[in-house]
């Protein structure tokens, strides 16, 4: 299992504010409480600042929670925060690209929040191939963030979000809640619920199959 190691410039500085997370993260936690295990072992892929690890962790002590993150600099906030928390159920951040070979062979839950469209589809493709080879039957694999519907308009502000993420990297963008679907469905995962979040965001609850 490949951890971060701090090092010795850890500390505030290293710390990441993500405004968002004041925002959704109560919303995101009644979900969670609605849909983890009561206890068990929760996978956050692409933890960004850990503001989100720290929250859940220290509202679920039951659960054992495991940040991670592609990204130094964000493993060095996730364990700046980790280490102001202080809690024993919240492990040092992993080192984890959604697309590539995943350091964690069993986890109880997967978490992912806004990932999908700041990023390549090949991520998502990654995320379920991983949370796939982790979870068993029944075991929920749980997104958070922005997604187009067939059946719904989409809200003027998420076309204009969809635009500006194109523009700056032509592989991100919001993506069809669709074409995730499938893509799950063909991972091993049926999706069982999706809830209309704050901010014209949706949580999509997937479960093993």
């Amino acid at each position: 299992m490949t951890v971060w190691i701090p090092g010795e410039a850890d500390g505030e500085a290293q710390k990441r504010h993500a405004p968002a997370t004041l925002r959704n993260r109560d919303a995101i936690l009644a979900v969670l409480r609605a849909t983890l295990p009561a206890s068990g072992l929760v996978l956050e892929v692409a933890s960004g600042s850990g503001e989100h690890a720290v929250h859940f962790a220290a509202a679920l002590p039951a659960l054992d929670w495991q940040p991670s993150d592609p990204d130094p600099a964000a493993l060095a906030s996730i364990e700046a925060w980790r280490g102001e928390a202080g809690l024993a159920n919240l492990r040092a951040p992993m080192l984890l690209d959604a697309a590539a070979d995943w350091p964690i062979d069993r986890a109880d839950a997967v978490l992912c929040i806004n990932m999908t469209h700041i990023s390549p589809w090949e991520a998502t493709v990654g995320l379920f191939r991983g949370g796939a080879a982790l979870l068993s039957s029944g075991a929920p694999l749980i997104l958070y963030g922005p997604y187009f519907h067939a059946d719904v308009a989409p809200a003027p502000s998420n076309v204009e979000f969809d635009a500006s993420l194109r523009a700056r990297d032509p592989r991100w963008g919001i993506r069809a809640l669709e074409d995730v679907a499938a893509l799950a469905t063909a991972q091993g995962f049926a999706l069982d619920s999706v809830q209309a979040m704050p901010a014209n965001n949706l949580t999509l609850i997937f479960r093993r199959t």
